[in-house]
């Protein structure tokens, strides 16, 4: 009876999302008190019903139910406990549901933390919410169904998808949801706003720690599943402008976007229609998101490749949110607002700038997202879009950033300092010598490598921009400040760690018998032998490499090659030396010794990555830093 159980906790949360919905709405436009103080308790229920509802689906997974078709499908009794409870979210029913859950989530954290504002305008955010939560709940009962039972019942089930099975993914999506579904509660209180007429200075003050800590989740999701498709998928990279990866990127650009525009409303009152058109655009580019993920329309590894209705279904429910959200935004937005006058060199001007180089990034990247699909809708033919397209519209778009980024630091509220201006350009000169000195540091490791000027360029933007932000610690700094500090040092670090890692790796393909060695970077791969071992769900060839630098020994790594026997599938588990300086890497490919007589002979694939860490450990301080940010302003509230 539990998947009955969870079902109809299911469908609780469904009539409960229907009258959160509409009972709210009858009280504003009657003015009964009774059913507009209704919102803030069927929050609560909402959160109560779908928690139970995914917590029984996890209970299922626990146990091996196979009378459920979804637990079939993702899970197997060899599978380790946590990566059962991974696979509730592991494919698309699990996920969609996970999706309700986090929704709800932020549902009651807005309904406890609304006391503070204008009562009509938390409960016309409640409904809102419950309206969104109705339309996906539709969704999930007729279409994404995780509790539909199966006859007979199977011996086994089919197992989690090898690529699932791994620590990063456990944290990864529910990372990424709570990103995607945290901006929803802004999404419906700048509608509650449009609506009501107004947003002021206060309520921007307000929203910006929701808004700081659904980017930070994002933030956490988008750079831990940059690191599991780096070293888990054995291609040595760490972004392939995939449709997935840019799925999430678009709403973080967007998010990036609103917090600047909201921090322009609360100082200087002035941007209000930037803040709500970003508010609408990053939500409803995160419900794109999920349509891109589980609608099967475009390939991807991370994709969920499911039949077309339930893709129609999604890409419907875009549609209404994204043309109605618009529609209100074109006939509401009537909010009074104050002449505010500024120079042409301000930070309100750099803050506008900044603004306009993400939204066309985000239009750059939808583009190179969907072209190729509606390039062969209308019957065009195929055409790939790829690495560098994205790249030759990045390059500039960052550097601009970065020059912003530095300049608004030398400016005040309408306008800047001749003073600051000076200092911070006296910055850049020694920022030229260390980004020159890192680069030929680099380069001196391996002959093949070559100064590259565009590299040059973008370290010495990044230092420069590192070196002006962290001239601002000092006492008695504010956590605002701090925030700001850490998240734009964040930027410069992962700058650094991409150009680097991108224009200074080096990389080789060896077969290999054991006691057999080869060279790169100045390191000496020695390849010892392997073993066969045997996994709780799989079997294992593991080879022993001892790394060598000037004769003596730095490590030992360990790549490895597993078959997964119920989901028939090989993976390869990289070997990696995690470096501050760089990464030694190592994929293990085909035995060879059926070709050779040659016992142990493999394919390997040898990487060397500079600084390549220094890009995750960025993401970190920018997520740092829209931790103290939010923390400053609700200590301020």
């Amino acid at each position: 009876m539990i998947p009955e159980l969870g079902f109809i906790a299911l469908l609780l949360a469904f009539f409960t999302s229907l009258l959160l919905a509409i009972l709210p709405q009858i009280g504003i436009a009657k003015n009964h008190a009774i059913l507009i103080c209704s919102s803030w308790n069927l929050s609560y229920l909402l959160g109560i019903f779908t928690s139970i509802s995914l917590g029984l689906l996890a209970y299922s997974f626990a146990v091996d139910d196979f009378s459920l078709s979804y637990v079939v499908a993702h899970s197997n009794t060899q599978l380790p406990i946590f990566y059962k409870l991974v696979a509730v979210w592991g494919g698309h029913e699990g996920s969609m549901l996970f999706w309700l859950f986090a929704l709800s989530l932020w549902g009651m954290l807005f309904a406890y933390f609304s006391r503070h504002i204008d009562p009509i305008i938390a409960s016309r955010t409640l409904a809102i919410l419950g309206l969104i939560f109705l339309g996906l709940a539709i969704f999930v009962v007729y279409f994404s169904n995780p509790f539909i039972r199966q006859f007979p019942l199977p011996p086994e089930g089919r197992d989690l998808n090898p690529m699932l099975q791994d620590i990063g993914l456990i944290f990864h999506p529910p990372l990424l949801y709570l990103g995607y579904v945290g901006f929803a509660v802004n999404f419906a209180l700048m509608l509650a706003a449009l609506i009501s007429g107004y947003l002021d200075a206060a309520m921007a003050r307000w929203i910006r720690p929701r808004v700081l800590v659904s980017w930070l989740f994002l933030t956490l999701g988008i750079m831990l599943g940059s690191w599991w498709a780096y070293y888990e998928l054995g291609w040595g990279g760490w972004w392939f402008w995939d449709p997935v990866e840019n799925a999430s990127l678009m709403p973080w650009l967007l998010g990036l976007a609103l917090l600047h525009s909201l921090s322009i409303t609360e100082q200087r009152g002035i941007f209000s229609y930037w803040t709500i058109l970003f508010s609408l655009l990053t939500f409803a580019f995160s419900v794109l998101g999920t349509f891109i993920v589980r609608s099967g329309v475009l390939t991807s590894v991370h994709a969920f490749a499911i039949d077309g209705e339930r893709g129609a279904v999604l890409l419907i429910l875009f549609f209404l949110l994204t043309m109605s959200s618009l529609t209100l935004f074109a006939f509401k937005t009537k909010l009074q607002q104050s002449a505010v006058y500024f120079s042409f060199f301000s930070k309100e001007s750099l803050l506008l700038l900044l603004n306009i180089l993400l939204t066309i990034a985000t239009v750059s990247v939808f583009i190179g997202t969907f072209y190729p699909m509606l390039f062969s809708v209308l019957g065009w033919g195929s055409i790939s879009v790829g690495s560098p397209y994205f790249n030759s519209i990045f390059l500039p778009l960052i550097v601009l950033a970065m020059i912003s980024m530095v300049l608004v630091l030398a400016t005040h509220w309408q306008r800047f300092s001749r003073t600051k201006l000076g200092k911070y350009l006296l910055l850049f000169l020694p920022s030229l010598i260390i980004g020159y000195l890192l680069i030929e540091y680099t380069i001196a490791q391996d002959d093949s490598l070559n100064f590259n000027f565009t590299a040059f360029i973008l370290m010495s933007l990044a230092i420069w921009l590192l070196l002006s932000t962290l001239s601002l610690l000092g006492k008695n700094i504010s956590q605002q400040r701090l925030g700001m500090i850490f998240a734009h040092s964040g930027v410069a670090v992962a700058v650094i760690g991409a150009v680097m890692s991108s224009y200074f790796a080096t990389e080789i393909g060896v077969r290999l018998a054991p006691k057999q060695s080869q060279m790169l970077n100045g390191y000496e791969f020695h390849y010892l032998g392997f073993r066969n071992e045997i996994g709780a769900n799989y079997t294992s060839e593991k080879a022993h490499f001892e790394i060598l630098k000037n004769g003596k020994k730095i490590t030992a790594l360990y790549p490895e090659r597993r078959y997964y026997d119920v989901r028939a599938m090989n993976m390869s588990e990289v070997g990696i030396e995690w470096g501050f300086l760089g990464d030694i890497y190592i994929v293990m490919g085909d035995k060879l010794t059926l070709q050779s007589g040659i016992d142990g002979e493999f394919t390997f694939r040898l990487h060397y990555k500079p600084f390549i860490r220094w890009l995750w450990f960025g993401g970190i301080l920018m997520a740092l830093g829209a931790l103290f940010a939010a923390i400053g302003l609700r200590k301020n509230d």
